[in-house]
């Protein structure tokens, strides 16, 4: 597709105000032992006990660019082995990665995850076989590798959900309801909406875990600096419910915020499908834009500014969207596809979040006209912040008018520092 863009003289020249890099003193508690903490908790649920010696496993691996799923995904597969089963991966991502079995392989790849690495076979494939239905209609779908496995292992990060709010969010019932059914299972949750998300991904989740294919699951739980606080094995009738809903209580208290209730300004380095599923993470930036959803009360940000899309994104830009002005550099790296399949697939949470916000030429013209345009005419009052993306927040650059604020919040200064990338295209 060749699209007739004229922005090249489109530029602003609105001064940029002096940038301060702040950040917080103390790294938060980090597991240190990945493969012990995951051996630990699965003799906890006493996984070998159901296991059988020749066995196949399948090992679920998504989509996010969780930061420590390789060694973990190694640590199950190798306590597989040790109990003399045949362990494999299956890609658990609905739609992503095109809705190809070929795309979900190497959207793995980008991740990390290869059969070299974590020591077993990938088995991707977009068919997936109907294993029941809920009581009002709604089928349940399974990869069908995974279905002909004799037991599936659950492997997800556990934190709040970027289209709704519900004791179960994004987790272990989610990769099962979703992940594992791949785009059909995707399609059919997202048909109805945020109230499909919220109704349906535990309900699904625990119906497909009555087919007693589900052995447990294995739940990681991040720090504010992406590392791994806890990881947790669930036996199966733990999750989609009391179990699982505790994790989500300790995970939002993990996670990272900015630490600021308005914004005149943010400007994100970059978003992209590895770091959230809408490319920012609603739960940091206060926007939902979901018809029939309520917006977050805080933070407050009048202008969102995204310079650039991740490599391991391939274009996907879905939730691009939830900014208001990007660079050339992120319309060039669009793939139509890619968002459109996967916005179309999320349905009502995902049309406007696919729409193309307004492009400058560069990230200087993008973020001149964000100061603009963000009804705050003074430079030395603007409220501004920038991030390298939504899961990296131990570090901020801030404007001055946001220097006493942040040290109340506890965050250091480290010194005025320079705008760097600005003439990207």
């Amino acid at each position: 597709m060749q699209l007739d863009v004229n922005i090249e003289d489109l530029h602003f020249d609105t001064p940029l105000p002096p940038l301060y890099r702040v950040r917080y003193p103390y790294a938060p508690a980090a597991l240190e032992n990945i493969p012990r903490a995951v051996h630990e908790q699965l003799d906890t649920v006493k996984l070998k006990e159901r296991l059988q010696a020749g066995m196949s496993v399948a090992v679920t691996a998504g989509s996010r660019g969780i930061h420590d799923i390789v060694p973990t995904l190694q640590a199950v597969v190798n306590y597989l082995k040790m109990a003399d089963t045949h362990p494999f991966l299956v890609p658990a991502m609905g739609s992503h990665g095109g809705a190809t079995a070929q795309g979900q392989k190497e959207m793995l790849a980008e991740l990390g995850i290869t059969e070299e690495r974590i020591g077993c076979p990938i088995r991707a494939t977009m068919d997936v076989v109907e294993v029941g239905q809920l009581e009002n209609g709604v089928p349940a779908y399974m990869d069908r590798f995974a279905a002909e496995a004799d037991g599936i292992v659950v492997v997800n990060r556990v934190k709040p959900h970027t289209d709704f709010y519900a004791p179960i969010e994004s987790g272990l019932a989610k990769i099962i309801a979703i992940g594992l059914g791949k785009r059909r299972g995707a399609e059919t949750v997202h048909s109805y909406g945020s109230n499909g998300l919220r109704n349906f991904i535990p309900a699904l989740a625990q119906h497909v875990i009555g087919t007693g294919k589900i052995l447990c699951g294995v739940a990681l739980l991040e720090n504010a600096s992406e590392q791994t606080a806890e990881i947790v094995a669930l036996p199966p009738h733990e999750i989609g419910a009391a179990g699982e809903e505790t994790l989500l209580v300790r995970a939002t208290k993990l996670m990272g915020r900015l630490p600021f209730e308005q914004l005149d300004v943010l400007v994100v380095n970059e978003i992209g499908k590895n770091i959230s599923g809408c490319g920012m993470d609603t739960n940091v930036i206060g926007r939902m834009r979901i018809p029939g959803q309520l917006e977050p009360d805080a933070p407050r940000i009048n202008i969102i500014v995204a310079l650039d899309i991740t490599h391991q994104s391939h274009g996907n830009a879905s939730g691009i969207g939830l900014a208001d002005l990007v660079t050339a550099q992120v319309a060039n790296k669009f793939n139509f596809r890619a968002t459109y399949i996967n916005g179309l697939t999320a349905g009502i949470g995902g049309v406007q979040r696919s729409m193309m916000p307004i492009v400058l030429p560069t990230a200087r013209d993008a973020i001149s006209a964000a100061l603009h345009c963000c009804a705050q005419p003074q430079i030395e009052a603007v409220r501004l912040v920038r991030i390298q993306n939504t899961l990296s927040l131990q570090e901020l650059l801030i404007s001055p008018a946001l220097l006493n604020e942040a040290q109340t919040a506890g965050l250091e200064l480290v010194g005025e520092t320079p705008w760097e990338g600005l003439e990207a295209a």
